[in-house]
C-alpha cells in the first residue's frame, strides 16, 4: 500500500509538472548586454562619456568667426594673392609657365609637358609633401 501511495504521488507530481511547465527563454534587461529597451543607449552613452579622458583643444568648431576675423582673413588672402601674382610675374614673365624646374625656398616646382597639357609637380623638401596640378591645353 505504501508503494502504491508513493507511485500515485510520483505520477501526480510528474503529470502536474509536465502539464504546467513552460519554455524558459533568456530576456536581457541590462542594456550593456543587449537589453531590449530602445532607450538604453542613454545609459551606455553616459557611461562612455564618463570614461572618456580626451579633451578637445582649440575653438568650438561650430562657432562662427566674427566680422573682424572675417575681414582680417580676407585681407590676408588678398595680400598673399597679390604677392604670389607678383612672384609669378617676376619668375615666369609675360609668357607664363615654361617647361623647367624652379626653386622657391623649400618648394621645388617641376613643369613638364604631357599629352593633355602641362603637368606641374610641387614638392616641399622640408615635409616631403607633393602636389600635382595638370593644366589642360586650351585647344
Amino acid at each position: 500500500m505504501k508503494t502504491l501511495n508513493k507511485l500515485i504521488t510520483f505520477v501526480l507530481i510528474s503529470v502536474s509538472s509536465i502539464t504546467f511547465s513552460q519554455a524558459l527563454t533568456y530576456k536581457p534587461i541590462n542594456p550593456f548586454f543587449g537589453g531590449n529597451n530602445p532607450f538604453g543607449y542613454q545609459q551606455i552613452l553616459a557611461s562612455a562619456n564618463a570614461q572618456n579622458d580626451f579633451q578637445e583643444e582649440g575653438q568650438d568648431p561650430f562657432q562662427q568667426p566674427s566680422d573682424l576675423e572675417n575681414f582680417t582673413n580676407s585681407l590676408n588672402r588678398q595680400l598673399l594673392n597679390s604677392l604670389s601674382q607678383d612672384l609669378f610675374q617676376e619668375q615666369f614673365g609675360d609668357q607664363g609657365l615654361t617647361v623647367g624646374t624652379y626653386v622657391f625656398g623649400s618648394l621645388v616646382v617641376d613643369v613638364t609637358p604631357t599629352n593633355g597639357g602641362l603637368s606641374v609637380n610641387i614638392l616641399n623638401t622640408q615635409t616631403g609633401e607633393q602636389t600635382q596640378i595638370i593644366i589642360p591645353n586650351s585647344n
